[in-house]
This record gives structure tokens, C-alpha cells and sequence, in this order.
């Protein structure tokens, strides 16, 4: 490949979104073969199809001459609801090539007046389901939940519709159907959010279901979190948003001759109890297939039985468009093993912890029969093991109708598990008859890495797993027991993993939306968001996730709109721990005060790691006042971000380099944020953190706020030997010691399990908690040296430093940029490193490289002086820097 080709182009980061209703902003990535490509020009046109045929231009950027392929905003007429958009990129190069692509995005409901839907629910004569004799044992489950019910609404049109677009959302969670159809993908939607102030909604084309003459629109609606069980207390589970679900559909027909017709839900619609007796995301799903009617959806269907549905609500003022990818169903993986414990029980081994559900392949089964599956994670002794989950009970149940063959698979409900128990079946279960449905959001995964060392690949992999488990619809701390919340400080010490991983700065970015919400009036984030129980102001390294958040995001992406979004709420932190803590130390107002959450042989003080957050905070917040041009307000947070470093310094370093406690923790802390007085101060501290990591035979200490720092700090003082025999100690506590034991997620606790005494406390104890794996983003920075300079965001200043770890004899993998995908693969050959590096086009990158001398390096087997494409910048202390133009490059370097 030779030419400059653009490719991933997106508005408003997404793939060809339907909900749009503010002016989008574009952006594409390049590659090509050719070294030295880049982009010299742009052009951006962008066309609304018209329902009659053909288009009408509504933006047309002119000819722009720019590198740039991010950030790009629509700048032309005001968008209408409900409509296709065509934008068509033109991309010149460097040697006159010309390349187009055209991508699509639709709108949702730009202006709120045009709602012309109102929110239905059950009518309220009509009661629960009463359930089969042998269930009344969870009688206090069922009292709080309901049946998820059917709602249909029939029409006739004359004809299909040039164009027809639904908008669907739901207090609750909701499926949506045209003539029995399903409409989207989306599970669960319209997700989690701060449904006090925003509920979004989903938007999709349903020309091709709609048909002359009669036709329906039909959903089932289920609890969701607006009225289902959140949380761990017992007490306020359930119903905390709402008593009753509601649903709000908009059908929007546009005739070719531009007439438009609109059909929303309103008191004629119809509604039912449906088969699904009910189904809770912690208490699972109950459905009996005697009561099912399958064509409830059909146009045909009589409905003279049905109720009428009540309007509950008008209000569409907190409704706004979905702006990431919703839940879906991603992956299915086959039973590993299916085993017969007892008499019509088996258990299955799906092998891999997940979170979703299973799809089961009934057959043979008399009418009636009543068939569980339970759900763990782990297995104790043969039988699975839930006494983690505490209050949450993951039990589907289904009754058979009495068919030769079933499929069972739950709709309104999801786990975490890798083991699922079966019970109930007449005969055997064939393992082909069994899958687990993997669900999270359906975003795209950006990095990846693999390597000679199995353990090491699969520590990366169960990384990946937990996130794939965590982001749903918010980013969770666990996906199995009674809890399920979205901590802050979970997120923010993960946020630079999950954002190399996967792109999740659209979900991260709504996410803080509702995190903004939680604050209050004193400036105070709270732990989690959304905010419904733990009513109490964030602790150090928990709401100073208001702060950093939104600071990964943008040097994750170079989207500088973000910062100016959360700007204010940051300097409001700040300033309401200043207000609190005028000593500068921060000892008041620090909420529940985790610490270094459930770090292992020893304790970080608390006031060491929120005195150490609160100068890290200031200093964010700083940066981010000056790039969004507040210059006089960064001047004030940058001077005290400095008092309080001189304070952290005075009060906890002592003259040797001990910081006080003298834990990894605190010299992570110190070294990562800055908190000394010169580099001499610098270094002794570095030695300390020598010293703490040999003292422990080099095994680490550290909790969830600082795990994430230990490699790349140990790296950065030029340890590197110390962080690679901590990625590669198997021995507790350690990253590979859960893999030794069979891990396929990141647990929550280093002792999760250990031979010498099984399972730690069942109150507290995820097999599958992501805050642990904040080494991720080391593998592609530090390992692959895939990173970028510390002014640079969105790896517009690409810097490649391979660390070629000595455990390895080859290493690989790759990370999609916003300007294209980056490439890095090392391998040892004799007593040399052969390392092969691709740069996307338009991105020149400064290469650091562990040489004495220039000479000692080649390219395409000659000195890297005659190559094209790279240029000898400087030696530093053992180590050679060179400015490499766009393409592919192999260098060939000594080994030691």
C-alpha cells in the first residue's frame, strides 16, 4: 500500500451514529506504505438526504490546508431532526495524490419541542403474575419486582415511507419490534445514567420492517436500574429512580413528496403482562414459556384483551441522544466441559469469566419442567461458589411449554461467571447445546499485545476481559455481587489502560457528565456516580477522579472540548479541599478515606496519599485552565498546586528520602506527582523505592490508587529490572500469582484465593475488578514503548522507548491512534534486538533508543544516517535518539 488512505472516519467519535443533534465534530485516521506520507489538505462535505431522492449540501469546509484529522466541527446549516447525513472526506498528500471516502451519521430530535410522545406505563389495575407454587421462597424478591410487560401499538400507512426513524427510550430497560422485528442491537437500553437529570434515548432506521397496510410497533419493558436492585443495601435495592417503568417511542415517516407523519406513545397503545414473570440485572430472569404468545408483535395479533396504557409523564426535558456505543452482544463462547453432578444437574465450564449470560438449548423436555442456572465465577470443591455474591441471587428459571426444542436466553438480566449450574433436565446435556453470551459496550478495542511469555499474554488478555465485564453502560467496579457502582477512584487509576485498550472516552466522557451532577454545592465529588447510595462526598484519590478523568481523556484523545467541559467542576474540587485543609495537608473532609485500598503488608498514611492526591489534582487542573485559555485562574491553581508540594515535602520527606511510612505507595506518590524540592531530593526518594521493593524480595505492596504507578515509576528512575521481575513474579502477592491460579479476570483482592487459606472473606471478595490491572497500559508504553511526549495529547508528539525486557525473547503488538495505528515488534536474535516500528502517516515520532553510539544501529541493513525517513537527533546516558518520519522501519540494535 502506497497511497495515503484515510479510514476509521467518525462524527462525534462513532461509526456512522443515528442520535446526532448538535453540530458534529469529524475525525479520520491515515495509513499508507510510503515512508514520509502525510496528509497536506482536507475537504469536508456534508450532504442531507432528502426523502425524494438525492441530497441537498449543508457544509462544505472548503479546501483546508492541514495535517490535522481530528477534531474537526461541522460548520454549516442547522441540522433536522430525523435525517440522513452524508459527509464525503477528500484527502491530498504530500506527492498531489487525491483520495475520497464518505461515511454517514443521522439525527435524532434536534430541538425538544419536536417530541411528540409522551411516557406510558402498566395500567395500574392490573397486578403481578402470581409464580408457579414451587417458587414462593422468594416471595421478598417478587414483591419488589414485577413482570416485564408486553406494549403494542398498531397502524396502517398506505405505503412504506421514504424514510422512517424510531426514537425509544425507557425508565427501565426496554426492547423495541417493527412487525415483529427487533429493532437495534442494543441491550439494555437506554442504560445507566443520573436519571434525575439525563436519560438518553436510541434512534434507528426502520424503513425496511415497515410494510403497506396494517403494521405494529411493540416493545417489552423491564426495570432496569431505574426501578430494579442497585447496590449493596438491603434496604433501598429496588425502586430507587422510580415504583413503575415507563416507555416513550417517537416514529417519525417521511414521505418522498417531504410530508411527515409522527406516531408516539400515548394512551392507545396497548399493554400486557408478557411471559417474563420478572427480571432484575441482580436477581435474574423468570420466564415461563406456557404463557408466551409469539406473535404478541405481529400486526395480526387481537389485542381486544389488552389494556390500555396509562401516560405517566410528558416530560422530555431530561432526555438526551446516546453519544457511545450501547451494550450488545459481542462474543458467544462454547461450553469448555459440561459435567453431571447429580440427577438432572450438570455444571458448565465456559472457561473464560465473562459477564452476560447463557443461551440454553432445551430439548425433550415435558411441559412444565422447571429449569435454573446459577451462575459463579469460581468453583469451591466441584460446586460453584456464590457466597461472594452476597445478596445478588443469579438464577434464570425457565418452564418448558413442552416443545421438542427450546432456546432459552434472557433478555433483562445479566451476570458475572465463568461456571453456570443447569438443573432441572430430563437426561443429559450435550455441550453443544450450551453458550455463554458475552455483553458490555460495543466499543472498539484499540491496543493490543502479545509476547513469548504464555502467563504474561494472559495477564494482558484477563486485563481486556475485565474491562470487556466493567463497562456496562457505566464503568462498574465489579460485574457479579449486590454492588455493581461506579467508583470513581476504580476508574481514574484504570482510565489510562482502558483507554489504550479500548476507545471508551465517549462513554467516559458521558460518564463524567453524571459524575458532575453528584457534586455538590461545596465542590465536593462524590465516590460513585451515578449517585444513589454511599450519600457522602468523595474521599481522597475517589473524587479527585473528577479531576483525572477527564485529563485521560483528553491526552488520550487530544479532545480538548472535554477540559472544557469539566473545568470549572475541577477548580471547585480543588478549591473545596483548600477551603477545608488551609494547612495545606489533607486531613478534613476526606469522606469514607479508603487509602491505598486493600494494598497488601503494609499502609500508606492516609494523609500522605490525599495530601499527595490533592497537589496531583491542582496540577491538572492548572494544565487544563491554561489550554482552554484561562491563564489568570491557572495562575492561582498552579501557585498553590506549588505551596502544597512544599508542604507535602516539608511534612513528609525526611532528609534521607523517606517519605513518611516508608511504603512503595508513598514513593510512587512522591516521585510520580513531583512532591520533592529538587532532583537530588528526587533521587533519594528513588532510592527508597529501591530499597521497599528488594526489602519485600522484590514483590510489591501496593492497593488499587497506586499499583498503576509502580512500573512506569521504577522505569523512569531507571529500574527497569525491578519492574519486569515484578510483572514476572508469580509468587503472592503479584499480578501472575492469580494467573498461576487460574485466573481469566483481574481480581479485586491479591488474596482472593490462596492455597493456604482458600477463599478470602465472602463480604468482599470480585473475582473481577479491573483496578489491579492499571499495569495494562505498561505493556504497550513500557514494554512496546508505545507512548507519547509528556506535552503531547492524542499522540499528536508520538515517542517510541522499547523496553526490551529480559524475560522475553519477543514481544508485539500495536495501538490505533487518533492519527493511525502505531506497530512496535521486538524480538532477540543472537546478541542483537531486531525491532520492526510502523508510524502512521503525519505523525513523526522521536525514537529513544538504549545504544551507545548511532553506529551501533541499523535500518533495512544499513546505518540509520543513509535511511530514509530517520534522522540522528542526539546521544543521551547510553541511549540514542532519532526523528522518524512516517512508514515502516527495521532497526537492528545490540542486545545488552
Amino acid at each position: 500500500m502506497s497511497a495515503l488512505e484515510p479510514y476509521a472516519l467518525r462524527a462525534d467519535g462513532q461509526d456512522a451514529p443515528q442520535g446526532i443533534v448538535a453540530a458534529p465534530v469529524f475525525s479520520w485516521r491515515l495509513r499508507s506504505g510510503r515512508r514520509g506520507a502525510r496528509q497536506t489538505a482536507y475537504r469536508i462535505v456534508v450532504a442531507a438526504r432528502l426523502p425524494g431522492g438525492g441530497s441537498a449540501r449543508a457544509w462544505d469546509s472548503g479546501r483546508v490546508e492541514s495535517s490535522e484529522t481530528t477534531g474537526i466541527r461541522y460548520g454549516g446549516a442547522p441540522l433536522a431532526s430525523s435525517r440522513d447525513y452524508d459527509w464525503t472526506l477528500t484527502v491530498e498528500d504530500e506527492a498531489g495524490g487525491v483520495v475520497e471516502r464518505t461515511a454517514v451519521f443521522a439525527t435524532g430530535i434536534v430541538h425538544s419541542d419536536e417530541w411528540a410522545a409522551a411516557w406510558i406505563g402498566r395500567n395500574p389495575v392490573f397486578r403481578h403474575v402470581a409464580l408457579p407454587p414451587q417458587d414462593t421462597d422468594i416471595s421478598f424478591t417478587v414483591n419488589k419486582l414485577q413482570p416485564v410487560r408486553r406494549f403494542v401499538r398498531h397502524f396502517d400507512i398506505d405505503a412504506v415511507p421514504a424514510v422512517a426513524k424510531v426514537h425509544a427510550s425507557a425508565q427501565g430497560v426496554y426492547r423495541l419490534y417493527v412487525n415483529g422485528r427487533r429493532v437495534g442491537t442494543d441491550e439494555l437500553a437506554p442504560g445507566w445514567t443520573e436519571y434525575r437529570d439525563r436519560i438518553t434515548y436510541q434512534s434507528w432506521d426502520v424503513t425496511e420492517h415497515l410494510r403497506p397496510g396494517r403494521n405494529s410497533i411493540a416493545a417489552l419493558l423491564g426495570d432496569g436500574w431505574y426501578v430494579g436492585f442497585i447496590g449493596t443495601d438491603r434496604r433501598h435495592q429496588a425502586q430507587h429512580y422510580g415504583k413503575e417503568p415507563a416507555l416513550l417511542v417517537q416514529l417519525t415517516m417521511d414521505a418522498a413528496d417531504g410530508g411527515r407523519s409522527v406516531l408516539g406513545t400515548d394512551e392507545s397503545w396497548r399493554e400486557t403482562a408478557s411471559d417474563i414473570l420478572y427480571a432484575d440485572l441482580l436477581m435474574g430472569q423468570y420466564e415461563d414459556s406456557r404463557r408466551a404468545q409469539p406473535d404478541w408483535h405481529l400486526p395480526e395479533t387481537d389485542l381486544t384483551d389488552w389494556s390500555s396504557a396509562v401516560v405517566v409523564g410528558t416530560d422530555v426535558d431530561r432526555l438526551t441522544a446516546e453519544v457511545d456505543p450501547g451494550v450488545r452482544a459481542t462474543l458467544t463462547l462454547p461450553a469448555v466441559s459440561v459435567e453431571a453432578v447429580g440427577e438432572g444437574r450438570h455444571i458448565v465450564d465456559f472457561g473464560q469469566n465473562l459477564v452476560g449470560r447463557v443461551r440454553l438449548t432445551v430439548r425433550g423436555q415435558a411441559a412444565g419442567t422447571r429449569i435454573q442456572i446459577n451462575h459463579a465465577e469460581v468453583l469451591d470443591h466441584g460446586e460453584l461458589y456464590t457466597a461472594n455474591l452476597r445478596t445478588a441471587e443469579p438464577l434464570d428459571v425457565f418452564w418448558t411449554d413442552g416443545e421438542s426444542s427450546q432456546v432459552f436466553e434472557p433478555r433483562f438480566t445479566l451476570h458475572g461467571f465463568r461456571f453456570a449450574e443447569i438443573d432441572g433436565l430430563a437426561g443429559s446435556l450435550d455441550a453443544g447445546d450450551v453458550e455463554a453470551v458475552v455483553l458490555h459496550n460495543d466499543v472498539e478495542f484499540l491496543g493490543d499485545f502479545s509476547s513469548s511469555d504464555a502467563p504474561l499474554d494472559r495477564l494482558f488478555q484477563n486485563i481486556c476481559w475485565g474491562l470487556r465485564g466493567n463497562f456496562v453502560s457505566i464503568p462498574t467496579d465489579c460485574p457479579q455481587r449486590d454492588e455493581r457502582l461506579g467508583w470513581l477512584a476504580d476508574a481514574q487509576v484504570f482510565a489510562p489502560t482502558a483507554l489504550a485498550i479500548a476507545d471508551v472516552a465517549p462513554l467516559l466522557r458521558r460518564w463524567m457528565r453524571d459524575v458532575r451532577s453528584a457534586q455538590n454545592d461545596d465542590g465536593a465529588f462524590p465516590d460513585i456516580a451515578p449517585h444513589l447510595i454511599h450519600l457522602r462526598e468523595g474521599a481522597p484519590a475517589w473524587g479527585d477522579g473528577g479531576v483525572t478523568i477527564p485529563w485521560h481523556i483528553h491526552r488520550a484523545t487530544g479532545d480538548l472540548s472535554v477540559l472544557q467541559e469539566a473545568a470549572d467542576s475541577m477548580v471547585a474540587w480543588v478549591r473545596h479541599v483548600e477551603r477545608h485543609n488551609p494547612s495545606l495537608i489533607w486531613r478534613a473532609q476526606v469522606g469514607n478515606d479508603y487509602g491505598d485500598w486493600l494494598q497488601i503488608g503494609e499502609e500508606t498514611r492516609k494523609d500522605v496519599l490525599s495530601t499527595a492526591y490533592f497537589a496531583h489534582s491542582a496540577d491538572l487542573t492548572a494544565r487544563t485552565l491554561r489550554l482552554v485559555g484561562r491563564e489568570a485562574d491557572a495562575d492561582g491553581i498552579e501557585e498553590l498546586r506549588d505551596r502544597i508540594a512544599a508542604t507535602f515535602a516539608s511534612a513528609f520527606v525526611a532528609p534521607d528520602g523517606t517519605v513518611a511510612g516508608d511504603t512503595q505507595g508513598g514513593y510512587l506518590l512522591a516521585l510520580s506527582f513531583g512532591l520533592y524540592r529538587d532532583i537530588a531530593e528526587r533521587d533519594r526518594i528513588a532510592e527508597k523505592l529501591v530499597e521497599s521493593v528488594l526489602r519485600r524480595d522484590v514483590s510489591l505492596t501496593t492497593g488499587f490508587v497506586t499499583v498503576g504507578l509502580l512500573c512506569p515509576v521504577l522505569a523512569e528512575i531507571g529500574r527497569d529490572d525491578l519492574a519486569f521481575r515484578l510483572l514476572h513474579n508469580d509468587r503472592y502477592p503479584s499480578w501472575l500469582f492469580s494467573v498461576r491460579n487460574g485466573a481469566t479476570t483481574i481480581w479485586e483482592r491479591w488474596d482472593g484465593w490462596t492455597p493456604e487459606h482458600g477463599f478470602q472473606s465472602a463480604r468482599m471478595n470480585s473475582f473481577n475488578h479491573y483496578s489491579l490491572g492499571s499495569v495494562g497500559q505498561w505493556f504497550l508504553s513500557g514494554i512496546l514503548g508505545i507512548t507519547q511526549q509528556s506535552g503531547s495529547a492524542g499522540y499528536r508528539d508520538l515517542r517510541l522507548a522499547p523496553r526490551f525486557d529480559p524475560f522475553l525473547t519477543h514481544a508485539q503488538g500495536s495501538l490505533e491512534t487518533p492519527r493511525g495505528r502505531v506497530e512496535s515488534s521486538w524480538r532477540r536474535d543472537g546478541d542483537e534486538i531486531a525491532w520492526t516500528v510502523t508510524v502512521p502517516p503525519g505523525t513523526p515520532a522521536i525514537a529513544d533508543l538504549p545504544c551507545r553510539t548511532a553506529s551501533e544501529i541499523t535500518e533495512g541493513g544499513e546505518n540509520t544516517t543513509h535511511s530514509q525517513g530517520v534522522t540522528l537527533m542526539d546521544h543521551g546516558q547510553g541511549s540514542i535518539r532519532l526523528r522518524l518520519e512516517s512508514g515502516t522501519f527495521n532497526f537492528r540494535l545490540p542486545a545488552g
